[in-house]
């Protein structure tokens, strides 16, 4: 049984038992209709890849045009489907006709058997290549992108958390686990995916990166599971979605708890079958990729006030990676900020161009409220407005109330745990100063410093 759909339209109802009962021995699906009226409906309810259709219908004068329209309609929907034509000995020049607007091939009345089966079966395999070519053309499309997109590379620094977070992300490369990546806006959450797929055995396939954030909820569907040809109104072509278009390679969904409880059904649905179903269409598409997510959300708290599915977290979670704030790793600012002097000297043509050390050590006392975003473009700035050949203390500026906002903003367990972290660094972690200067006894800050990961 040879797997694709034939679709059979005619309205004598003898032939088309007939052309059904030979073909369905060997395809897996065969559909007839009497019709032609019917044809878009099923092209739009699921996928056909041959029509078999008369040129003259009975309800209309018998010179074929009705079948020529309905041949034009068929390719205007999808250019990829193999259409072949049934005539008699007298309307070869209609079925010649036909040929040059786009059918495949035509077949007389009464037809042999073998010639009608090695007709269909070749135009199946046309059916199949023109697919392929069309799904070759979509991927280089979007690997352009993805190239053009993932360049930048991490910077690993030297503060201990950071030094950790590597190691993390280096075990778990070698690995196909999902993994969760959470932190603040402008840490990184994006760079360090990007590592763990450059470590990963998907090294050569893509990685595609989704903003779930900026998608529309009516459009997200589409965005990631692709559709077909006018499954809605301005479906004009056949398209990928972003899981097909990541097959055998590395989906990252940042912003995951941006996602409505109905679109979480819908990703948990298939991350457990591991097949994609396209919008307007029935045919399930397997796929196989290497999940990544990324949030800024305290996704725990989301599932305990239900606005995040638990079966979903657990799916997606194998492995969580805490990316750490800028202010909590002091000592790759310097590192940072050297990596982008020498990015932005390049770009803006500033060879040369240093920053002294008391420059550095004002960097290094900023609260960095959008982190290493924000450290960036800050560099960035100074570089373009810098008169001489340094980056001096006033050529930058802070407005203290960004800072405010962001500590106004913190949780109590951000804050416990910003206050944990620094009072160890100020007392070089000696538990039992800290636990004196924070009025708890020791077991408790020992069960806290777990607690955060400190």
């Amino acid at each position: 049984m040879t797997k694709g759909t034939v679709l059979i339209v005619d309205d004598d109802k003898g032939m088309v038992k007939m052309l059904s009962d030979t073909l369905r021995r060997e395809y897996e699906q065969v559909l007839a209709v009497g019709t032609p009226e019917r044809i878009s409906q099923i092209l739009r309810s699921q996928e056909v890849d041959v029509v078999i259709m008369e040129t003259n219908y009975r309800s209309t004068v018998r010179n074929g045009n009705e079948g020529l329209y309905w041949l034009k309609e068929i390719l205007a929907f999808d250019s990829t489907i193999s259409v072949v034509i049934l005539t008699t000995s007298g309307d070869t020049d209609l079925a010649v006709r036909a040929i040059k607007e786009g059918a495949m091939d035509f077949i007389l009345k009464p037809w042999d058997r073998n010639r009608l089966l090695t007709t269909v079966s070749t135009a199946m395999q046309l059916r199949q290549s023109r697919l392929e070519a069309s799904s070759l053309k979509a991927d280089n499309s979007q690997l352009k992108k993805v190239i053009n997109n993932g360049r930048e590379k991490i910077i690993q620094g030297a503060s201990p958390t950071m030094i950790n977070v590597m190691n993390i992300v280096r075990k778990v490369a070698a690995t196909e686990a999902n993994v969760l990546i959470t932190g603040e806006n402008g840490t990184g959450k994006e760079l360090i995916a990007r590592e763990i797929h450059r470590l990963s055995a998907r090294a050569a396939e893509l990685m595609v990166s989704v903003d779930m954030g900026s998608i529309a909820e009516s459009l997200l569907e589409s965005e990631l599971f692709g559709h077909v040809r006018g499954a809605f109104t301005d479906a004009r072509e056949e398209r990928k979605g972003k899981f097909e278009t990541a097959h055998n390679g590395t989906l990252f969904l940042d912003e995951i708890g941006n996602l409505s409880l109905n679109a979480q059904a819908k990703l948990l649905n298939v991350l457990q079958n591991r097949h994609i179903v396209r919008v307007g269409s029935n045919r399930a598409v397997p796929v196989n990729i290497r999940l990544i997510c990324a949030t800024n959300c305290d996704i725990l708290n989301m599932v305990r006030e239900g606005t995040f599915r638990e079966d979903l977290l657990y799916r997606i979670n194998t492995i969580t990676i805490e990316v750490p704030p800028l202010r909590d790793r002091v000592d790759d600012i310097p590192v940072l900020a050297r990596h982008f002097l020498r990015t932005f000297s390049e770009r803006y043509n500033r060879g040369g161009l240093k920053i002294s050390l008391q420059t550095l050590e004002k960097l290094s006392n900023h609260d960095w409220p959008g982190n290493v975003r924000e450290l960036q473009h800050a560099i960035e700035k100074a570089v373009i407005m810098c008169d001489g050949d340094t980056l001096r203390p006033s050529d930058f500026s802070f407005s203290s109330a960004a800072g405010r906002a962001l500590r106004t903003e913190m949780t109590l367990e951000e804050m416990e745990k910003r206050m944990i972290a620094e009072s160890l660094k100020k007392h070089g972690n000696n538990i039992s100063i800290v636990a004196d200067r924070l009025g708890i006894t020791r077991q408790t800050l020992y069960n806290k410093i777990a607690k955060y990961s400190l």
